[in-house]
């Protein structure tokens, strides 16, 4: 059997599971026959208002899909409120040389009319038994690909075809269509031969009968422009057929209705962020089934590191290792590695670390030649040199709450969906006062900063619930290429740089549920939210050929409130950033030995 073609395409869609479970069988069948990968697409319908709205509903549709599919079925779950221009651009960005739908699903309309692919529109199920196929041939610019389906299941199954001559005589004299009955007299897999005489539909619907045929396959009719979309498929054999069928439309029947019956989309920022926050907004809950995901990452061949950048955290980084190293070492293989990447603590991280038998690096002692500089970006950068994973994920180590979800939820969507090459994590944070913890009072920063910034001049990322989460994975293939911030700006600026490299669609976002961590002081945070205010004036100066960062001040005065008195402190803050460390001749050549 011809290996499939990746270049090449057929895509299911479907709505719901049993819409798309359904048509599966039919689906392996025809992408065996005509050696195309196939791509189940599930479809979210909502009011282009409330694109945003259909997050819920893609992550239930994803879960079920996950259960419902075998794991070497890919699929992915889109939203949208305009199912015609969704579909058109699926079947181009997918190069799909077939696609496959419900006949009396939501799409077929659409389908017949307005796509540049074969299209097959399927009614029933496939039948355990097959024995004998009904090929009705009419002589219409379909028949062929209508043979060559009957052919697939009928070489497939070990069944017979039965044909039925319906075909006008006027069309007979045409030369295409005396070729084609010439060569369906040499194939072996047609037994039978009936002619329909006058109106080829009762002839159809007396054969398409469980006793005589399990499955009847015919090409769609032939209609003039003006014709309804649903007169294509020959309604009435639809209609009333017992047996599973299907109906084909080849490309070369181009049908377009005028753009005037198209529903208008708003390709505004607004719309695209909300589609994007639907379709790319995950739930940990979705990838709970590691094995699953195990048995994905094998199948793709990848390798998985886990960096957990420290300092200072001895009270927490024990749970931290033991935590993920039985799950995701000893009780399924997900990692290949873990590595603490310390910035030299001076409690006993290191020491509980290193007794645990986990690796420690302390990134002041990596690419020394290219100077030394304090921060968890700087930590960040230098691990991307010494982890040796394809996929490389990060999570912070003062997680109370620590729970396994923290690293599957945000490795997840990258197995599963290779379209994606960055995940970050969002949770709810609660604020501890004293010996309590305020339900949703965390991520002061995130709120009263980062957010109001991106959404001032980077809209495209509004969408991002938690732009400084600490929870993130990537694709080394993609994280290589952007710089790093060293301090609290690294978040902010992988963000910036990873977008403006790699498009919206290459980026995704996980629920994590709840974060329970060590809430820093507001003089700190004061800090934080001056050094990211500053990576984004360095990338929108930068964006307009403006060296804006240049001309703003570096040092914060900072206000202190002591002994009943108040006075100024400076703190000078001054943000500096990591080239892309694939640019560093050490790393090129670590790299080319790794692969051999």
């Amino acid at each position: 059997m011809q290996t499939p073609n990746p270049a090449a395409r057929v895509l299911l869609f479907g709505t719901t599971t049993d819409e798309i479970t359904a048509l599966l069988a039919f689906t392996e069948i025809l992408a065996r026959a005509r050696s195309l990968s196939l791509l189940v697409i599930g479809i979210v319908r909502t009011p282009v208002e409330t694109l945003s709205a259909g997050a819920r509903a893609a992550q239930e549709l994803r879960l079920a899909l996950a259960n419902a599919l075998p794991g070497e079925i890919s699929f992915q779950v889109h939203v949208t409120a305009d199912d015609a221009r969704e579909i058109r651009q699926l079947v181009k960005q997918e190069r799909a040389a077939l696609l496959v739908a419900n006949a009396s699903g939501v799409f077929a309309d659409v389908l017949v009319y307005e796509l540049p692919c074969d299209v097959i529109l399927a009614k029933g199920a496939l039948p355990a038994q097959l024995k004998h196929i009904l090929l009705p041939i009419r002589g219409g610019p379909s028949a062929a690909l209508a043979l060559e389906t009957a052919l697939a299941f009928a070489n497939n199954r070990h069944a017979d075809i039965t044909l039925l001559h319906a075909t006008p005589r006027a069309r007979m004299r045409d030369h295409t269509v005396r070729a084609l009955f010439q060569h369906l007299r040499t194939l072996p897999q047609i037994t039978r031969w009936l002619r329909a005489q006058g109106d080829a539909i009762p002839a159809i619907l007396a054969q398409a009968r469980p006793r005589s045929h399990q499955l009847l396959v015919m090409g769609a009719s032939a209609k003039n422009k003006t014709a309804k979309p649903s007169q294509a498929v020959t309604p009435d054999v639809l209609r009333h057929s017992s047996i599973p069928t299907l109906v084909v439309k080849t490309r070369h029947v181009q049908h377009t209705r005028a753009h005037a019956e198209l529903a208008p989309v708003d390709y505004t920022i607004s719309v695209v962020v909300d589609k994007w926050f639907a379709e790319n907004t995950f739930h940990a809950h979705e990838f709970e089934d590691i094995a699953q995901l195990v048995k994905l990452k094998e199948q793709q061949e990848l390798t998985i590191s886990l960096g957990l950048p420290t300092l200072n955290e001895q009270a927490t980084i024990g749970s931290v290792i033991k935590t993920m190293r039985k799950r995701f070492m000893h009780d399924y293989p997900l990692l290949d590695e873990i590595v603490v990447i310390d910035s030299n603590s001076s409690d006993n991280t290191v020491e509980i670390a290193t007794a645990l038998g986990v690796p420690v690096v302390k990134h002041p002692d990596v690419l020394t030649q290219y100077g030394v500089w304090s921060g968890k970006g700087e930590a960040l950068w230098n691990s991307l040199y010494i982890l040796r994973g394809d996929l490389i994920a990060w999570i912070d180590t003062d997680i109370v709450n620590i729970h396994p979800r923290f690293v599957y939820g945000i490795l997840g969507p990258l197995i599963r969906e290779p379209r994606l090459m960055y995940v970050k994590g969002f949770y709810q944070r609660p604020l501890r006062l004293g010996r309590k913890l305020q339900a949703r009072g965390g991520g002061r920063v995130t709120e009263l900063c980062a957010r109001p910034l991106l959404n001032l001049f980077y809209p495209e990322l509004s969408g991002f619930v938690q732009p400084l989460a600490g929870e993130y994975a990537g694709r080394r293939t993609v994280l290589e290429q952007v710089p790093f911030f060293v301090g609290y700006g690294v978040e902010t600026g992988l963000l910036i740089d990873l977008w403006s490299r790699f498009g919206l669609a290459a980026m995704g976002q996980v629920d994590l549920e709840e974060r329970v961590h060590r809430n820093q002081s507001l003089h700190a945070l004061s800090k934080m939210a001056f050094e990211i205010t500053q990576v984004v004036m360095q990338r929108v100066g930068e964006a307009h050929g403006i060296e804006l960062v240049e001309q703003i001040n570096r040092s914060m005065k900072l206000i202190r409130y002591e002994n009943a008195d108040f006075d100024l402190q400076v703190a000078d803050i001054q943000i500096r950033e990591r080239p892309p460390i694939m640019t560093l001749p050490e790393y090129q050549t670590l790299r080319m030995h790794a692969r051999g």
